[in-house]
């Protein structure tokens, strides 16, 4: 059971990043690197041949063949958005799966929440039903009405940064290596939960590509490392529920570290990073409010705020 693929020398490169913690030395002859995982074993020989071999093979080197292909330029496309989708199983939907999404990263005030829930394939009618879908398509009142639901029949855990939190790590952590720390820890968390059960997938809303997201965590010294039959995909809630369900859950746990928030301030905060939020955050500042308690401080809107004051 094996697969090979073909890479450049900036592609083995990225895979010897992306595989760090797994290697195994010293490398066979020929070799750049060999890594073990816990059912494939890769290769990746200084020609450029990567070899994938063992029960996995077919779904580890999935995970780059497809990022390995030249791509196309796009219209519109963000030089800052990872856009990269990998070749996801045939019946993904239709699996156990634990996926995790985050929200709250482009909001001025409030916390980066991250949320992972597990569907079991006996679940997954259960969830179906509750009218469990993209996020998206949902409105707050319908979230509001879910997420209790979830919380109490399915498998979750929820990192919730608050502003303060946040604020402290952020000049040593980007946002992204923050979301990847965050996905990785609840992902854990929940497999502590469900053990020695395991999903036969892990699906996470992608926000990076996948060899960025691991070199996150590894800066970021996190152990254990979450590796094990994962897969990465933009818009990934719709392709399975978890996801779409860990997004409900996000933003319930959002709106109500708002709620609480904005009465402790005595004002709504508002939710985004728009001139409204610019508004609000100068009124703060009149008043003498530590907005390292409610707003991400890095953002323009502190600046614009300021002016605003003066």
């Amino acid at each position: 059971m094996q697969t090979v693929i073909q890479a450049t020398p900036h592609q083995l490169n990225q895979l010897k990043k992306a595989y760090a913690t797994a290697i195994k030395n010293p490398p066979p002859a020929y070799a750049l690197f060999a890594a073990k995982l816990p059912d494939v074993s890769i290769t990746a020989y200084r020609s450029g041949k990567v070899l994938f071999q063992g029960k996995g093979h077919a779904r580890e080197s999935a995970k780059w063949s497809k990022l390995f292909q030249p791509q196309r330029p796009k219209k519109h496309r963000s030089s800052s958005a990872a856009t990269t989708t990998a070749l996801l199983p045939q019946g993904l939907k239709d699996w156990s799966v634990l996926g995790s999404d985050e929200v709250g990263a482009g909001a001025y005030f409030g916390p980066l929440t991250t949320a992972a829930v597990y569907i079991s394939q006996d679940n997954l009618d259960w969830v179906r039903q509750l009218g469990v879908a993209d996020s998206k398509t949902l409105t707050d009142h319908d979230m509001i009405k879910m997420a209790p639901k979830i919380i109490a029949h399915l498998p979750h855990h929820v990192v919730n940064l608050l502003p303060e939190k946040y604020n402290a790590i952020q000049p040593q952590n980007n946002v992204n290596q923050m979301k990847a720390i965050s996905h990785n820890f609840a992902l854990h968390k929940v497999l502590e939960k469900i053990a020695p059960q395991k999903p036969q997938a892990i699906l996470i809303d992608q926000f990076a590509l996948p060899q960025t997201y691991y070199k996150y965590l590894t800066n970021a010294n996190q152990q254990p490392i979450v590796r094990e039959n994962v897969y990465f995909t933009t818009k990934a809630e719709q392709y399975h529920l978890s996801v779409a369900a860990a997004s409900i859950l996000a933003r319930y746990v959002e709106l109500q570290t708002m709620k609480k928030l904005s009465a402790e301030v005595g004002i709504t905060l508002p939710i985004g990073a728009g001139k409204a939020v610019d508004l609000v955050a100068a009124e703060l500042l009149r008043r003498q409010v530590d907005l390292r308690q409610y707003a991400k401080l890095h953002f323009a809107n502190t600046q614009k705020a300021q002016k605003l004051v003066k």
